[in-house]
C-alpha cells in the first residue's frame, strides 16, 4: 500500500532528471548508428540508381531481381517482412525484441529493388533499419515494455531524419505516426535529440540531401485560401488513391499467387514491360530528378498516376524500399500539373503536394508541416500547413499503413455521427 502514497515532489524531480539523463545518452549511440547506417544506405543507393542508369539492360533483370528478394524473405525473413507495420505492432503490442535482421534484409532488398528498376522510396528502410537497431538497447539494458516503446520511436526518428536530413519532421514524425489522431508526447524530447544526433552522423560521411526551393509565396487572402483548400482536398484524395491502391496490389497478389518469392517475379514482369512500352525511365526508383524540376518546370497531368500506378504496384509486389519519396513525387508533379488551372506560383504548388500527399497518406499533418518549412522555408508555411491538414480530412481513415490505429475519427462530424450511431456510449 506504500507504493500507493504520492511521492514528494523533490524525489518525483530527481527520477524525472535521472530518466531524462538516461535517455539523452541513450540517443547518443542510437543516433551516431542510425545516422551512420542511412549514410551508407544513401551511398550505396546512389551508386546503384548511377549503375542502372548507365546500364539499362539490367532493367530487364528485374524479375531476376524480385526472385532473390522473394526467396531471401521467404527463408530467412518470415519474422520481419512486415516492415514498417511490425514497428507500428510492436509499438502498441509489445511482444518480442524485433530481430536484427531486419535491417539487412531491408538495405538488400531495397537496394536490389532499385539496382533493378523498381519503382519504390527510402524512408521504409531508414525507419527499418533505425528500429531493428534501436530495439538491441531494449535487450542489453532489459527495458521495460514501457520504455521499449520510447527506444523504438528513437529508432523511427533517427531513421526518418537522418535519411531526408530533417530532424524536426522525423522527431515529429515518429510520435506521430504511432496513432491516427494523436501524439506521444512523452517520447518527444528523446526523439527530438536522436533525430539531431542522427542527422549530424550521416552529415559527417559526407552524405548530402537533395534542396528545393519556393521562391516567393504571396500573402494569404482568401482567394487564395480557397485555391489553397482547393488543392489540398486534391492532394488527400491523390493520397487515399495511393492508399487504396497499394492495399488493392497487395492483396490481389496475396490471393492469386500462394508461394510469396513468385509475387515478385511476376511483379516484375509487368513493370518491366510497362518500363519497356513507355521508353523511358522517368518514373522508377525514386524520381528525383523529376521531383526537382516539378518545382521549375510544368509537368504533364499523367505523370503523378503513372508514377502512382509503379510504385504501388512495385511494393504490392513484394519489393523493398518505402512510399514517401514516390509520394514526393505524385504530390510535386500533381501541384506542378495543377498550375494549369490555378493561379498559384509553380514552386509554391508543387510544394503544397510534395507535402501534402504525403501528409494524407500516412496521417502526420503536423510531421509534414514541419519538414515543409524544413525544407522550403518559412515563407510559404501557412500554404503547406493548410494544404498538409486539408489532405489529412480528405485521405481517408486508413493510411499506408495497415497497422497504424486511429484514436477515433478525423471529422468532428464524423465523430457525432459514430456516437448517435453507438446510442449516445
Amino acid at each position: 500500500m506504500n507504493n500507493l502514497k504520492p511521492q514528494p515532489a523533490a524525489t518525483s524531480f530527481k527520477q524525472y532528471l535521472i530518466s531524462l539523463a538516461t535517455w539523452l545518452l541513450l540517443a547518443i549511440p542510437i543516433g551516431v548508428l542510425v545516422g551512420s547506417a542511412s549514410a551508407f544506405f544513401l551511398t550505396a543507393l546512389n551508386w546503384v540508381t548511377d549503375y542502372r542508369e548507365n546500364h539499362l539492360w539490367i532493367i530487364a533483370l528485374l524479375p531476376l531481381g524480385g526472385l532473390i528478394i522473394g526467396l531471401t524473405y521467404h527463408y530467412y525473413g518470415e519474422s520481419v517482412v512486415k516492415g514498417n507495420n511490425l514497428l507500428l505492432e510492436e509499438l502498441h503490442t509489445p511482444k518480442q525484441i524485433i530481430p536484427l535482421r531486419m535491417a539487412p534484409l531491408v538495405l538488400f532488398g531495397t537496394l536490389i529493388t532499385h539496382l533493378f528498376g523498381g519503382s519504390a522510396g527510402r524512408e521504409g528502410t531508414a525507419v527499418q533499419m533505425g528500429g531493428a537497431i534501436a530495439d538491441r538497447f531494449t535487450k542489453w539494458f532489459m527495458l521495460r515494455d514501457i520504455d521499449r516503446k520510447v527506444i523504438i520511436i528513437m529508432g523511427i526518428s533517427a531513421g526518418f531524419a537522418s535519411v531526408f536530413g530533417t530532424p524536426l519532421a522525423g522527431a515529429i514524425f515518429a510520435v506521430e505516426v504511432m496513432l491516427l489522431g494523436s501524439v506521444r508526447y512523452k517520447a518527444l524530447l528523446p526523439s527530438l535529440a536522436v533525430a539531431y544526433i542522427a542527422d549530424y552522423a550521416c552529415m559527417f560521411w559526407n552524405v548530402g540531401h537533395t534542396h528545393y526551393s519556393i521562391p516567393s509565396a504571396p500573402a494569404l487572402q482568401p482567394d487564395t485560401l480557397l485555391y489553397t483548400i482547393l488543392c489540398g482536398i486534391l492532394f488527400g484524395l491523390a493520397a487515399l488513391l495511393f492508399s487504396k491502391t497499394v492495399h488493392f496490389f497487395s492483396t490481389q497478389f496475396k490471393k492469386y499467387i500462394t508461394y510469396p518469392p513468385l509475387r515478385p517475379v511476376v511483379g516484375g514482369v509487368v513493370i518491366t514491360l510497362l518500363i519497356w512500352a513507355m521508353g523511358t525511365t522517368k518514373y522508377i526508383g525514386l524520381g528525383v530528378p523529376t521531383i526537382v524540376d516539378s518545382f521549375s518546370i510544368q509537368q504533364p497531368y499523367y505523370a503523378f498516376l503513372i508514377k502512382l500506378l509503379l510504385t504501388t504496384l512495385t511494393l504490392g509486389a513484394g519489393f523493398k524500399g518505402g512510399e514517401v519519396t514516390p509520394l514526393f513525387f505524385v504530390g510535386a508533379t500533381l501541384g506542378s500539373a495543377l498550375f494549369l488551372i490555378i493561379p498559384l506560383p509553380m514552386a509554391l504548388l508543387a510544394g503544397m503536394g510534395f507535402v501534402a500527399v504525403f501528409s494524407g497518406a500516412t496521417n502526420t499533418p503536423i510531421a509534414c508541416t514541419l519538414m515543409g518549412i524544413e525544407l522550403f522555408g518559412t515563407e510559404a508555411a501557412l500554404y503547406l500547413g493548410i494544404a498538409c491538414f486539408v489532405a489529412y480530412l480528405f485521405s481517408g481513415n486508413k493510411g499506408i499503413y495497415a497497422s497504424q490505429i486511429s484514436a477515433g475519427p478525423k471529422h468532428f462530424l464524423l465523430a457525432k455521427l459514430k456516437y448517435k450511431k453507438s446510442g449516445g456510449l
